[in-house]
This record gives C-alpha cells, structure tokens and sequence, in this order.
C-alpha cells in the first residue's frame, strides 16, 4: 500500500482566468506556459533584487486554472501580492487554504490512486515520489511527516523559514537551480537579471549544504564555525542528518587546513554533491 503523508504546513492558492498562464510565466522564475494538466513544476516569485520571496509547486488544472501548493504561513501574503501584480490581466487569485490540502506519496513510483484535484510527481527530486492536493479529508494519512522529512533532507531539498530565510536568500543560495526551479531560456521575471548574473559570472558564494552529525545533528539556528571563522548555520535535522546554509569558500578554507566545522558542540561531516 501506498504511503500518504499530509503536509501540515503547506497552503493552496489558486490563480484561474484566461490571462493565468501568461501571468504566472511573466513574474515566476519557471516556465508556466507550457505546463501541462497532470504535471507541476517548482518555482518562485522573487524580489526586484533577485531574492526569494515565496516558492511553491505549480500545479496545471487545465482551462486557466492553477494551484500553487506554498508555505501555509505565506499562504495570504502570497495572495495578496498576485493581487498587486495583476493589473488588469483577466485572472481571479483565491486561497484555498481551508478548503485543500497537500498530501506526499514519497515511495510511489507510479500514479498512485488517490481522490486528488491535482497529483503529479514532485518536479524537484525523484525521491520524494508523488505530491498531490486535495479537500480536506479526502486522503487519510498512512505514515508520519517525520518520514517526508527525512526524504527530504536526504534528497538535500531545503525547506524555506528552516534551510534559508525568505526575502534574504537568492534561489542559487536555496539550491532552486539544482532542484529544476529555474528556466534560464523563458525570458524576463521579476528578479531575472540578479539570477543570470549569478549563473553566468558565478557568483554563487552560499549554498543550502547536507552534512552528517554522528552523535546527532544540532537544532536548527547553530552557527556553524571551523575554527575562530563562522562558515554558516544549521537548518533542518533528523537523527545523523541535516542541510545547512554554507560559505562555499569559507568551507573550502576548513578541509584544506583540517579543521573540522562545528555547531552546538557537534562535528559535522559535509557531503559533496555526486
């Protein structure tokens, strides 16, 4: 049987009218115009200085409706601000936060059979299998959020207000480029020049990082520090395992001369992207 885990602290706004798609693909850093019904694809809508301000997985319903599965706390800021970038584009932006919700299926390798609105396969990493909103109710939970999370983390998916802070971080920083939530062809988007900038003259100087506490990993918010130098600091965490925002460079400087980085008293091993 296929596991369903609710994902407690995810929100719905729906954005539906016959200018959505354009809308969408003009302000969102991924391609929406050629989002098809029954797939989703993970994006964001970012600040004219090119930072993260929400992230969601945009789902197609076909006929001018799509569904941004979102933070729940960022659920109504979100609708407000479609709602001041709308202009007169011929769409209506609604939350739907009381009325669905989302539902992972991590070990599906294929369509599950569930009563979903929308379902699709999480766009940003194979690993964390089928996602799929729903109303409320309709799919019984069959397995804990701990084991999503732990997916998660060791898929190295962030988790944003955990693994970086919304309006501070730019996507490379939240590792949205390694996670298929950025299309570096489709054109202008709010924030677009600071994101091909930071592609293109490799700017990149922090990234959302996997590490491995043996002993146990430290809470979220620990400094991070390899010797007298603060390299980053702690984000999410279960058991051994957990991401953390990292200086590259400063990282780099600790391996070359042996000093191992440390948070609350842990060491922490980092692990290098295959």
């Amino acid at each position: 049987m296929t596991t369903a885990i609710l994902l407690t602290d995810r929100g719905v706004v729906e954005v539906s009218g016959e200018d959505a798609a354009k809308f969408l693909h003009n302000i969102v850093t991924n391609d929406v115009k050629s989002l098809e019904p029954g797939d989703a694809r993970f994006a964001a809508l970012l600040t004219p200085q090119g930072k993260i301000l929400f992230d969601f997985v945009v789902f197609a319903l076909g006929e001018g409706r799509f569904l941004l599965d979102c933070p729940l706390s960022l659920a109504d800021d979100l609708e407000k601000r479609l709602n001041l970038y709308k202009l007169r584009a011929k769409i209506t932006v609604t939350n739907l936060s009381d009325r669905l919700e989302a539902v992972a299926f991590p070990d599906a390798a294929e369509r599950p059979e569930a009563p979903a609105v929308a379902l699709a396969p999480d766009p940003r990493a194979e690993a964390l299998g089928w996602r799929a909103l729903a109303e409320k109710g309709k799919i019984a939970a069959s397995g804990p959020l701990a084991d999503y999370e732990m997916r998660r983390i060791r898929a190295g998916v962030p988790l944003g207000g955990v693994d970086f802070d919304y309006s501070d971080a730019f996507p490379h920083e939240a590792d949205m480029d390694l996670f298929a939530g950025l299309d570096f062809k489709k054109g202008c988007y709010v924030g677009q020049e600071v994101v091909s900038r930071m592609k293109h003259r490799n700017l990149v100087r922090k990234r959302v990082t996997q590490y491995r506490a043996p002993g146990g990993a430290p809470k979220p918010g620990e400094s991070i520090r390899a010797g007298d130098v603060e390299i980053g600091v702690t984000g999410s965490a279960i058991g051994e395992e957990g991401l953390a925002l990292i200086r590259l460079d400063r990282l780099a400087d600790a391996k070359e001369k042996g000093e191992a980085p440390m948070a609350g008293g842990v060491a922490l091993e980092f692990i290098e992207r295959g």
